[in-house]
Formats: structure tokens, C-alpha cells, sequence
């Protein structure tokens, strides 16, 4: 039986990436998937292509830095749908101003488990799982240094910031809501070849310092993070909870 038959999952940041990924992997998974992404024409694509899949699949706009949206579009997935089985809160942004990056970032993971959480815990339980990334375990680097540059240091310095918050939030709900079988993870990817990544990857030398990062000698595929978060949400997670786990071709380990 796919892993997520009869299952009801929203996924946030679903247009395109690993949003996208996940949407894909949880309807082929045989779940019902509301695709949500600030770009509307990018979840009913995937929402569509999750048809294709055979899957039962809607999509809307959302902006996950208004508090009052997200919790509107998850309880209209349980009015419309029943329950709600699985978030994946992944929406975010690359390394933009601090006020931005963090209300996406952050801000818009927390009013996700915040919400979501309450919800499952009332159902009898779910699964949570937030996109962190490697910049939440450790720091990023940079290519040239960046000391006298004030402005990519507080676009890298937000990023980081707001990526060590989603993992110790992770932590905290997992504590918070485990004793109502709310499990709470997240997954820290490296770098994968998304649109977010695209910018870094223009050259040649952006692409192949990328890569030198790497141990495993290559860029991650959206699909690679969405298969661990699939995991981590499934019943062949049930006893696993609070976790920050690196996808990300051995960069934590460097």
C-alpha cells in the first residue's frame, strides 16, 4: 500500500523546487495534496501534474508571512478535505533584507507548526515537517570575502539566523506535542538545483565552487530532499521526532 494512502497533506512553498518535490512525492505516495505557494500559477502546476499522478490535489495562493492565511488555508484543507495528516512548511526565501528573510523564513515556519500542530493534536495526531538547511547547523561561506561588504553579510546573517531558528523550533514543538502523537522534523538541505540556487549557479566558477563545498562531489536534486521528508512524515518514521536531518551530500560533515 503507497505510504500515504488516504492520507491529507498541504504543502507550502509546492510551486516549484523542493515544495515541488514534496507535493509530487506525497501524490505519487497516494495522498490528497493542497499545493500552496505565494506564486498561484506555480501550485495549480503542480497541483496539476499531482492529477496527472492520480492523486486528489488543490492549490491556492499563500503568503506564509501572513499568520492569519496560513491559518485560514489549513483549516480550510480540513473543512474541505476532513483532516490534515502532514504539513510540509518549506516555503522560504534565499538570502534577502533581515526583515523579509526572517518573516518567510521564520516567522512563516513558526505560524505553521503553531497552527498546524493544534489542529492534529485535536484530530488525535500528524506529522510536521519544515524546511531548515545545512545555513541552520552550521554557517554559509562564501567564495571572496565578505567582511567589508555590510549588505551580503546581513543577507547571509539573516539566512543563517533564521534557519537555526526553524531547528530549534523543530525541537520545541517536538517536545510540545509529542505526547499528542504530533511528530515535528525538519529536513537541512546543501545545495540543490532549484530556482533558489540558480543565481549562485550562472557560471561555471559559481556552479563549480558550489560543488567543491560538496563532498559527494555534486548538486542536490529536489527530489533527494523530498523523498527524506516523505520519510520523516510516513509511519516508517513512528518513532522519530525533534530531528534536523542534513540532505546535503556531506556538507554538515565536512
Amino acid at each position: 500500500m503507497p505510504a500515504f494512502q488516504g492520507k491529507v497533506s498541504l504543502v507550502t512553498g509546492a510551486g516549484s523546487g523542493i515544495g515541488r518535490g514534496m507535493a509530487l512525492k506525497l501524490a505519487a505516495e497516494g495522498a490528497a495534496v493542497v499545493c500552496t505557494d505565494i506564486n498561484e500559477q506555480g501550485a495549480q502546476a503542480t497541483a496539476a501534474r499531482a492529477e496527472e499522478l492520480g492523486a486528489k490535489a488543490a492549490a491556492q495562493a499563500l503568503d506564509t508571512a501572513d499568520e492569519e492565511a496560513v491559518r485560514e488555508a489549513l483549516e480550510k484543507t480540513v473543512r474541505d478535505l476532513g483532516r490534515l495528516d502532514v504539513l510540509m512548511n518549506n516555503a522560504g526565501v534565499s538570502a534577502k533584507g533581515w526583515e523579509l528573510t526572517t518573516d518567510v523564513n521564520l516567522s512563516g515556519v513558526f505560524y505553521g507548526l503553531k497552527h498546524a500542530a493544534s489542529m492534529m493534536a485535536a484530530q488525535g495526531g500528524g506529522a510536521i515537517v519544515s524546511t531548515a538547511s545545512v545555513a541552520g547547523l552550521v554557517s554559509l561561506v562564501r567564495a571572496m570575502p565578505v567582511h567589508d561588504d555590510l549588505e551580503a553579510v546581513e543577507r547571509m546573517s539573516a539566512y543563517v539566523a533564521s534557519k537555526h531558528g526553524v531547528v530549534g523550533l523543530t525541537k520545541q514543538f517536538a517536545i510540545a506535542f509529542g505526547p499528542a502523537k504530533v511528530r515535528v522534523n525538519a529536513v537541512c538541505p546543501g545545495y540543490i538545483e532549484t530556482p533558489m540556487t540558480a543565481p549562485l549557479r550562472e557560471t561555471d566558477a559559481g556552479r563549480d565552487f558550489l560543488v567543491s563545498l560538496t563532498p559527494m562531489g555534486r548538486l542536490g536534486q529536489p527530489e533527494e530532499v523530498a523523498e527524506v521528508a516523505a520519510f520523516l512524515a510516513s509511519d516508517a518514521a513512528s518513532f522519530v521526532t525533534g530531528v534536523a536531518m542534513p540532505v546535503d551530500g556531506g556538507y554538515y560533515a565536512r
